[in-house]
């Protein structure tokens, strides 16, 4: 009987997925992309859910990594028996313009909660607010990306260093960190 539950939960877990429609209709006209927010994702999600008998819990907990605090987010569905999670992490960034302290905090929670209910729901999000519209950016966290540009770190040189058309999320904390090390000296 547990194999058959698990199966039903699965299946209904599925048809979430496949059913879910989570247009990006925010819109960051500084940056001018089009996005999906965590609310977004959530009130798509919902009648889905309710239809499916299921259950979405998203959790928080702040991780000190080394220097820096991360949130890491768990995006939970249950059907009360069975569950399925998905898990994500966002740095905080040392400081935001206009942001206090807890506005930080807040904006890192909900970009982790983001790409926990992206994993765990399947939303492709290749072309986000996290990329480029022409795809030069792909994939990539803003917060990585505004650094590099903090530090003037010329992404397309970090391209050459490494010999690449693209970047991932490890070579531009590679970039930051080298910067750093030699503003040290």
């Amino acid at each position: 009987m547990a194999n058959e539950n698990k199966s039903s939960f699965i299946i209904k877990l599925a048809k979430v997925q496949s059913e879910l429609k989570a247009p990006k209709n925010q819109r960051n006209n500084f940056g001018n992309y089009n996005y999906r927010s965590c609310e977004d994702i959530v009130e798509s999600v919902k009648p889905l859910l309710a239809k499916q008998g299921l259950a979405l819990i998203i959790t928080d907990e702040i991780e000190l990594v080394g220097e820096r605090y991360y949130v890491k987010a768990t995006a939970t569905i249950t059907d009360g028996e069975n569950e399925v999670h998905s898990t994500a992490y966002a740095r905080e960034p040392l400081d935001k313009k206009g942001m206090d302290e807890s506005q930080i905090t807040g904006a890192s929670s909900s970009y982790a909660r983001k790409y926990a209910l992206n994993g765990l729901l399947a939303i492709d999000d290749t072309k986000d607010a996290d990329s480029n519209e022409d795809g030069q950016n792909q994939g990539l966290d803003p917060i990585l990306v505004k650094e590099c540009q903090e530090l003037n770190i010329d992404l397309e040189k970090v391209k050459a260093y490494y010999k690449k058309d693209t970047l991932t999320n490890a070579d531009l904390y590679r970039a930051i960190n080298q910067k750093k090390d030699t503003m040290k000296k």
